[in-house]
């Protein structure tokens, strides 16, 4: 955007700084029944005789890649706001959720360390929405062929009925061609980490905020990619 044309001169207002625990103005209000991303239901039904019901959210499934840049031999991760996270640390304060202090619960804690990933809600297979992801999130152009696929498995099995994807790529830095950080108004930070980095971060004792699915893949990743690496 041009602030001020001068003949023979160009000044471009510089961007604002992103800043991703810039967070105010907390509100909540319920689901609504038309949100693109999560539907409550309730099911009720008989069991052995006896009525029962359950509830739990209706999403859509997720692609989650575990992303190796094997130039430099470090692994590629993300960093965002989770605000189902940072609803969590206020719960366990039983902090008053209209008056939020943020000084003694500052919105860092709502941040976490995660995985490339993505919900599967476009016209595209698991592995092109991986693709897109990959280069929206990281900035990495892969190709289909890259993308190898760990497993299948349920994202959470009393909340909800969503299935979660997990792939591996290795990429080289010639691959990364763009920025990364997500796309339109997301914030996401792009963290790298060597192997060993990651052994000490997931030895016994440490405490995360990632997602199981993050912490699986990363586990996988340890166990059958790491070694081969680490040896050369």
């Amino acid at each position: 955007m041009l602030s001020l044309l001068i003949p023979g001169e160009c000044f471009s207002t510089p961007p604002s700084p992103v800043i991703m625990d810039d967070i105010k103005n907390i509100q909540y209000e319920p689901i609504p029944s038309d949100s693109p991303f999560a539907c409550p239901r309730r099911m009720i039904y008989t069991q052995n005789g006896i009525e029962k019901y359950w509830d739990f959210l209706q999403v859509h499934d997720i692609v989650v890649v575990v992303l190796f840049n094997i130039t430099r031999k470090k692994l590629i991760l993300v960093r965002q706001f989770r605000p189902a996270v940072y609803h969590g640390v206020l719960m366990k304060a039983k902090n008053d959720l209209k008056t939020i202090d943020f000084d003694k619960f500052p919105p860092q804690m709502g941040i976490t360390t995660e995985l490339c990933a993505g919900i599967v809600d476009k016209n595209l297979s698991k592995a092109e929405t991986a693709k897109a992801e990959i280069l929206e999130e990281c900035g990495y152009e892969i190709e289909l062929e890259q993308l190898e696929q760990i497993f299948e498995y349920k994202s959470d099995v009393a909340s909800s009925s969503g299935m979660q994807t997990l792939f591996y790529c290795e990429v080289t830095d010639d691959q990364k061609i763009g920025k990364g950080g997500g796309v339109e108004d997301e914030i996401i930070e792009i963290v790298e980490m060597t192997i060993d980095e990651m052994r000490e971060k997931m030895s016994n004792g440490t405490s995360h905020v990632s997602p199981p699915n993050s912490m699986m893949g990363i586990l996988w990743f340890l166990a059958n990619k790491a070694p081969k690496f680490e040896d050369k």
